[in-house]
């Protein structure tokens, strides 16, 4: 089977999944446009603010696919072989993990836009309700401690896959730079967004060339913030706690629809990587159920190292936290909370492709 076809077969399914099944369970839940959301009940220009579908998408998107849909998959295939992470991904996200987005973001909206932990609570009771809470709190310990050291890493060594290769730059002083700048542009946007209100198409060709714009710059002035891991660790905690408080305009929109499109533009790259590169898969579909290596036998393990891109229940605290408040109109959780994490799935494919096409050499 060919690289192309495989996408193909990825795609088409991927497009049917949502117009049919994701419509499908959109319909058990009985979307009502008429009913009005939290984001208009309480609107409040700090937390609850209606958004456009489109711009809350980007934002949205942008927030659930981190690092998670990248290693998942490459870690997965090289275990037991790209066609199961193939058929998980593909399954998964269509029947499992788009479901769960869509029925946790629908149930947070008609919950008044509480937490996860406070719909369990309700729902459940108040041991329930506590219970998931301390497994939220410890989880999110653990998920904010691993990407603080992930990315103060980064600013001071860079990306690590290209640890070995010369630059006439500071790769880690280039990033740093570059999401620093990056952080500034998207307040410029909010800003802009606030008070001039242009129209949006207006601002994607302005601020988007500009985001990678300042990805170039970081290369030109990386050596303006180099710091050691300890400070950087310190102050990316800093950074989250002031943009915990920070109105979701000024930052949380603005930041997430530039690095949707930072993502839309990396799809579109792969894609065209996926129909046009040339390559032939190199590495075997199955290597077995189990094969040794850290990640033990296929089940279940395979269903957990690859979480995000087929079925991630962090999603929920990101569909539960801010995205419900800025829901303008029910309907508009089919593509956020459905699509969204279909683009998330196919993420991972890609990812999956980057190994399917590289030799044991």
């Amino acid at each position: 089977m060919s690289l192309p076809l495989i996408a193909t077969v990825v795609l088409v399914g991927l497009f049917f999944g949502y117009r049919l099944y994701g419509g499908f369970v959109a319909r058990q839940y009985a979307l009502d446009d008429s009913a009005p959301t939290p984001a208009t009940r309480h609107s409040d220009g700090v937390d609850f603010v209606p958004t456009r579908p489109f711009y809350l998408l980007g934002q949205h998107f942008s927030a659930i696919a981190a690092a998670g849909p990248i290693a998942g998959p490459i870690l997965a295939a090289q275990q037991f072989g790209w066609l199961p992470a193939l058929v998980w991904i593909s399954i998964g996200v269509v029947f499992i993990g788009a479901v769960h987005d869509l029925s946790t973001l629908v149930a947070s909206v008609r919950h008044d836009a509480k937490s996860i932990a406070e719909v369990v609570k309700l729902q459940l009771g108040p041991r329930a309700g506590t219970a998931m809470l301390i497994f939220i709190w410890v989880a999110l310990v653990y998920v904010i401690v691993a990407f603080t050291d992930v990315t103060a890493s980064t600013f001071v060594q860079g990306d690590p896959e290209l640890q070995g290769l010369t630059f006439d730059f500071h790769p880690g002083g280039a990033v740093a730079a570059a999401s620093t700048m990056y952080l500034l542009l998207a307040l410029l946007m909010g800003l802009v967004e606030k008070y001039v209100k242009p129209k949006l198409w207006l601002q994607t060709i302005i601020f988007v060339p500009a985001t990678l714009g300042v990805v170039w710059l970081g290369t030109k002035l990386s050596t303006v913030v180099t710091l050691g891991p300890t400070t950087w660790g310190l102050l990316i905690l800093g950074y989250c706690f002031i943009a915990s408080l920070a109105p979701v305009w000024l930052l949380l929109q603005p930041r997430g629809y530039l690095g949707g499109f930072v993502l839309y533009l990396a799809l579109a790259v792969g894609v065209v990587g996926l129909f046009f590169g040339g390559f032939d898969i190199q590495q075997p579909a199955f290597k077995g159920f189990s094969v040794g290596g850290p990640t033990g036998v296929l089940f279940p393990f395979l269903f957990v190292t690859i979480a995000c891109g087929a079925c991630s229940g962090f999603h929920g605290l990101v569909c539960s936290g801010t995205t419900s408040k800025q829901i303008a109109k029910e309907s508009h959780c089919h593509p956020v909370g459905y699509g969204a994490m279909l683009m998330e799935g196919f993420v991972a494919v890609i990812e999956l492709a980057t190994v399917m096409i590289i030799s044991n050499a």
